[in-house]
């Protein structure tokens, strides 16, 4: 792998997604943070929805429509 793709790397990491916590839980909009926090998130997104412990945090009824609205639709799985 090449210097420059290992820095291009995403961390997956649901922390990141705390930024959305709020939209997610509530019906309250997303915010810009969140929408940013989302995109970086997105290739993480099936392996969040795989994971047993993660799945009920990210297959909230809200947390599609605010991926939706940030541009950064769920995956089918």
């Amino acid at each position: 792998m090449k210097l420059r793709e290992v820095s291009m790397a995403v961390m997956c990491n649901t922390l990141q997604l705390s930024a959305c916590a709020n939209a997610i839980t509530s019906s309250n909009l997303s915010t810009p943070i969140c929408c940013c926090k989302m995109k970086d998130q997105r290739s993480c997104l099936y392996q969040y929805l795989k994971d047993p412990n993660l799945n009920r945090l990210v297959n909230f009824p809200n947390a599609r429509k605010v991926a939706n609205a940030s541009g950064s639709s769920f995956p089918a799985c």
